[in-house]
């Protein structure tokens, strides 16, 4: 049984770590390189970094802030906010990131997730989907909208169509971060979780709603991911790494030791 992974998440806005709820009312954190070490140090499998606000202001990524960052973890990281070009995702891969992630930029330019995989190879490729509940209807049947530009702007998609569309062009994995549920803390949207995992072959990852370690289990288990993204419930000290791990394998879940 391949183990289930912990990954953390950090948003970064103007060089600190912050912290909102569906994405408004942010609150600045500290250092993200400290905040890297410490989870490193803590067990977790994986980090992935958002510089939030890259998109929307249309402007390019944190590359120091990557870099400074590599020289300090041992674990896998991945990197996404205003990607738009190979030539920006060689910046971040060279400057230390194993991963790159595209969400806003490759809903504008769905070529964007190709190139990516060509250049550097599908593993290297994250598709970031931002998933916004909707009536269900003909253009958007999964009920979940995608949405862009840090959930400022609907795209009329709908979210397992372009899960599906991410995977034929060449992604290797999906992070779906659900609007409605993230910094809610109360569970992950296991609806939407679990039709974008049935829908592919690539692993998903949720994201959006992790308050305790059972939504850990709850989004592996009921909601079909290979991985659980938290943030809020190990940034505010109110579980390690190693807490959540710990009870994951306690409720029969594979995952690497802390």
């Amino acid at each position: 049984m391949l183990s289930k992974r912990v990954i953390v998440c950090l948003d970064v806005r103007n060089g600190q770590v912050t912290k909102g709820v569906k994405f408004q009312g942010n609150v600045d954190l500290g250092d993200p390189v400290d905040y890297a070490a410490r989870y490193d140090a803590q067990g977790a499998d994986e980090l992935v970094f958002y510089d939030i606000t890259a998109s929307a202001e249309k402007r390019g990524l944190f590359v120091d802030v990557v870099r400074r960052v590599a020289e300090r973890i041992f674990i896998p990281f991945a990197v996404g906010g205003g990607i738009r070009s190979v030539e920006a995702m060689r910046a971040v891969l060279l400057a230390g990131a194993e991963k790159v992630s595209l969400n806003s930029p490759a809903v504008r330019d769905p070529g964007l997730i190709t190139q990516g995989a060509r250049a550097f190879g599908a593993q290297c490729v994250v598709l970031g989907m931002d998933a916004k509940k909707v009536a269900a209807s003909a253009t958007i049947p999964s009920g979940y909208e995608v949405v862009i530009d840090g959930g400022r702007t609907p795209t009329g998609k709908d979210a397992v169509a372009w899960a599906r569309e991410a995977q034929a062009l060449g992604a290797g994995e999906i992070c779906l971060n659900a609007i409605d549920t993230d910094g809610v803390r109360q569970g992950y949207e296991l609806a939407i979780t679990r039709q974008v995992a049935d829908s592919v072959s690539i692993p998903v990852i949720a994201s959006g709603g992790g308050g305790t370690p059972q939504h850990c289990i709850d989004a592996v288990t009921r909601g079909g991911a290979e991985a659980a993204l938290v943030a809020s419930m190990v940034h505010y000290g109110d579980y390690t790494v190693g807490d959540i791990k710990r009870a994951m394998a306690a409720g029969g879940v594979a995952v690497r030791p802390a």
